[in-house]
């Protein structure tokens, strides 16, 4: 008896052992990804300074879904936190105590949105750079314009940190946390003509913000937040092929389902998305119904 016992014993020290050198192993390639240092040449742009590009730019910031990360002041918060996952906190973009910005400068506003990375060229943690980076340069302009003008908000969001099991998940692909890994960084920006009337290129060109989470074939994907549900498919294989443009934008203003369902919006933001215009709601409705039919979950 007292044999098999040590045997077992040593088995679980072995076992205990291999999973240390794995978890270290994991620990080291995902700090390694975390640390790295990406020299990305900056994109010359005048950023202007008139109220019509501000308000046009505040109207980004909240389509785009800047206000469902960084709040309805933007002056950032925790998005979510688990003991195990770790926490992953949006940043102060304001000018207060605690906020980044009276430190940046145009080309460190840029690169963070269209490129993922902070000042020093290190990666920014669930910033979704690889949806902003088509944005026009007028666009990306405006949104800036409008971000220096933000009223100073005092607060200091935590640091961004990943538990064992974050680390882990990260490492497996399953918690795609970088974009800046997946950005083709020398791709030319979307064309500004894009952004006009009611089309399916400008329904695509909008709903590059919804890859985040449905993932680059809209095909739905598990959630940024692993505590929430899976983002559902939204293309003609999914629920959204039985609907009307109606039934689209009435969900995108208010939340529920042609079915009755509501949806929580914590994990499906629709009240700053519902804020597109009528003909942005069309073209994006437009561009998904284009797409070609997925089963859910495929890339």
């Amino acid at each position: 008896m007292n044999k098999w016992l040590k045997r077992i014993g040593v088995v679980l020290l072995v076992l205990v052992v291999i999973l240390v050198i794995g978890y270290v192993a994991i620990y080291a390639s995902t700090e390694a990804r975390l640390n790295k240092v990406y020299s990305i040449p900056a994109t010359t742009l005048t950023i202007p300074t008139d109220e019509a590009s501000v308000t046009a730019g505040q109207h980004i910031a909240i389509i785009r879904g800047c206000v469902g990360c960084h709040e309805q002041n933007l002056a950032g918060g925790i998005v979510f936190s688990s003991p195990v996952i770790g926490t992953v906190a949006s940043i102060n973009l304001t000018k207060g105590q605690g906020g980044v910005g009276g430190k940046l400068t145009d080309a460190d506003w840029e690169r963070a949105i269209r490129h993922g990375v902070d000042p020093d060229g290190k990666p920014l943690l669930l910033m979704p750079a690889d949806a902003f980076y088509v944005m026009t340069d007028e666009d990306t302009a405006n949104l800036i314009a409008y971000l220096k003008t933000l009223t100073p908000v005092d607060n200091n969001p935590p640091d961004s940190t990943l538990g064992p099991l974050g680390r882990v998940l990260m490492a497996a692909g399953a918690f795609p946390i970088l974009s800046v890994e997946v950005i083709d960084h020398t791709a030319p920006h979307a064309d500004p003509s894009v952004t006009k009337g009611v089309s399916v290129e400008h329904g695509k060109y909008l709903a590059t913000t919804c890859i985040g989470c449905h993932g680059a074939s809209y095909a739905g994907k598990p959630g940024n937040d692993p505590s929430g549900p899976p983002a559902r498919n939204l293309t003609p294989a999914g629920d959204l092929a039985k609907w009307s443009v109606t039934d689209f934008m009435n969900f995108m203003r208010s939340g529920t389902t042609p079915a009755g369902e509501h949806i929580d919006p914590r994990f499906m933001p629709w009240p700053p998305y519902g804020q597109m215009t009528d003909d942005e709601l069309k073209s994006v409705f437009m561009f998904l119904q284009s797409l070609p039919p997925k089963s859910t979950g495929s890339n």
